[in-house]
């Protein structure tokens, strides 16, 4: 919620007074659903949320022909705050991004050792591809942007290339032999060991809430 409340002031801050019809236009045109975490629906509830809060304020509502009422924002005093706080927190704090695949690389042994190999080079493949394809369109992904975007974008990048060499090695570590798969253990994979290393570092369950 606090990305949300970011973008949405960060928005504002640029654009008052704005209507939210063009804060969602503008949010989704930069895809923020699939890096911030910020869903295109929930932003009309949080600009009403923030107005009940005092952060925006409305400016008026305006009407054009048959089109819905449209309400304008601004900042509020406190909203002025609270975007340049938590901008500032954004920008000296690090935290680590929360990606599904390291849950599913977590359970990695439920993996056959060559379905493992073959889902981490194709998944290189994938990142390998947004690289090229970025690399391809800069220029027009660019045409009007201003400087820091592209900066943004060139992150993003370096992240990915940096994953997709990461997945090509543990590739060929878990081809070459490392690693332990369940399916090479007909026998069980072990739960009963791990049971008793947890037992061992954490102690005995006190109640049934740790179970």
């Amino acid at each position: 919620m606090s990305t949300t409340r970011l973008m949405i002031l960060g928005l504002v801050s640029y654009l008052q007074p704005v209507h939210g019809y063009d804060i969602r236009k503008e949010l989704t045109s930069w895809n923020v659903e699939s890096w911030a975490n910020v869903q295109p629906g929930s932003i009309y509830h949080a600009l009403r949320k923030m107005t009940e809060e005092g952060l925006l304020e409305e400016v008026a509502t305006e009407q054009v022909n048959n089109r819905p009422a449209r309400t304008l924002y601004r900042l509020t005093t406190p909203g002025t705050a609270e975007y340049q706080a938590l901008l500032r927190r954004y920008w000296w704090e690090y935290q680590e991004p929360q990606d599904p695949f390291l849950a599913a690389f977590a359970f990695l042994p439920s993996l056959p050792r060559a379905e493992a190999v073959g889902a981490l080079r194709a998944r290189a493949r994938l990142l390998e591809g947004w690289v090229t394809s970025y690399r391809d369109n800069a220029d027009k992904w660019m045409e009007h942007k201003p400087p820091h975007v592209g900066w943004q974008f060139e992150l993003t990048m370096a992240r990915c290339e940096a994953e997709a060499r990461w997945c090509h090695d543990i590739a060929a570590r878990i081809e070459a032999g490392e690693g332990d798969h369940h399916s090479e253990h007909p026998e069980g994979h072990g739960a009963e060991e791990w049971r008793r290393a947890i037992r061992a570092e954490y102690g005995e369950p006190v109640d049934d809430e740790d179970e």
